[in-house]
């Protein structure tokens, strides 16, 4: 009975073991060795399917590292005009006191320290005017601020305080931006006092409409990161916590932020500023020509097979593009090999330059490319 019973079990057992086998070997086949490169298998009459593959979350970008070390230089920036007195205009302005008491008017703005003895850049409409000018760092300290230099045609303005060590930001290069890349705006906006806001880069080149006809050099770095009274001339920052570009301005139908934030590249800035530290006064470099966008009608005109560039519609005599050999009805597509697909790029590129410099001017007549060689 004992051997029966002994029998019983180990015939269940190797039951089991054999149904375990086979069910283990059936899934084998159906499932292969690696998951996440599984694919259709091949069978007769079917076509052979692309891999499957399975879609992995990739890490967000962390800006965090970008945003902690450039925000110690990134300034609050107050400014003061002082109250002038006003002649009453009546007898009873004066009896009566109608004549109003002048306030101080106080603005306020951000700035960006670019150098560790203290020189700081922010925006010209941020710093025009004032009589004080106040700059708080971002551990607090208060110092009073000169003014270097203002250009109103680029917005930018150099200011400088009596200090040594400061946490001077890494500069960039805003030619290398790209679209779609990771950017951060650092300020002070509504006195919100350093606050970090992000976004990506939505464009380059963009210029305003230009209502009073002051001459301007446009071409901004647009962003969606959140830019609000109080950001003006504060930093422009990318993943790698470089100055890329100086915010500016924005544009909204209500006054604060809507969705569109606009920065003047760090190349015109740092040449601008460089501009003040060395000579005092910007050095604006000319090409003498009239120029155009590149439109549709254009480009049939010049038989062009992109609508791109900038067309050529006026050249000053005996200026460096008249020297250079270029003609109206050329079409400028390069400066030192840097693509100029509007105006406003075309100007950032000579912004780069001084008077004196050569530049490589790449032109399309009637079809053909040139590169002619400018004197600026």
């Amino acid at each position: 009975m004992g051997k029966k019973v002994l029998y019983l079990i180990l015939t269940v057992v190797i039951s089991a073991l054999i149904g375990y086998m086979t069910a283990t070997w059936t899934v084998n086949r159906r499932l292969p060795a690696d998951a996440e490169e599984a694919e259709v298998m091949s069978v007769a009459g079917t076509e052979r399917k692309a891999p499957q593959r399975r879609i992995e979350l990739k890490e967000v970008a962390n800006l965090s590292d970008a945003a902690e070390s450039a925000l110690p230089a990134v300034v609050y920036v107050k400014v003061t005009q002082k109250a002038r007195f006003q002649q009453p205009n009546s007898i009873f302005d004066l009896l009566f006191g109608f004549a109003q008491t002048p306030r101080d008017q106080v603005g306020l703005g951000s700035g960006v320290i670019i150098r560790p003895d203290g020189y700081i850049v922010t925006n010209n409409h941020v710093v025009a005017g004032a009589d004080v000018i106040e700059v708080t760092l971002e551990n607090n300290k208060v110092y009073q601020a000169k003014l270097v230099g203002t250009d109103p045609a680029t917005d930018i303005a150099l200011i400088k305080i009596d200090a040594e060590d400061l946490p001077a930001i890494p500069i960039g290069n805003s030619d290398d931006l790209r679209l779609g890349e990771w950017v951060l705006a650092i300020g002070s906006p509504y006195d919100l006092r350093s606050t970090i806001t992000a976004g990506i880069v939505s464009a380059k080149g963009r210029s305003m409409p230009n209502y009073d006809g002051q001459f301007r050099v446009e071409s901004f770095i647009q962003t969606d990161a959140a830019v609000n009274p109080g950001n003006s001339g504060g930093a422009l920052v990318n993943a790698l916590g470089e100055l890329v570009g100086i915010n500016t301005s924005i544009i909204s139908l209500t006054g604060s932020y809507a969705g569109y934030s606009f920065a003047v590249p760090v190349n015109i800035v740092r040449k601008v500023a460089d501009d003040f530290i060395e000579y005092g006064a910007v050095q604006r470099a000319m090409l003498g020509v009239g120029i155009a966008d590149v439109n549709a009608q254009i480009a049939a005109q010049a038989n062009l097979t992109d609508i791109a560039g900038v067309y050529v519609t006026t050249v000053q005599k005996d200026g460096p593009a008249y020297k250079a050999g270029i003609i109206q009805g050329d079409v400028i597509i390069e400066i030192n090999l840097n693509p100029v697909n509007n105006s406003a790029a075309l100007q950032e590129q000579l912004s780069k330059l001084r008077p004196g410099e050569k530049a490589v001017v790449t032109i399309l007549r009637e079809g053909k490319q040139h590169e002619l060689i400018a004197t600026l």
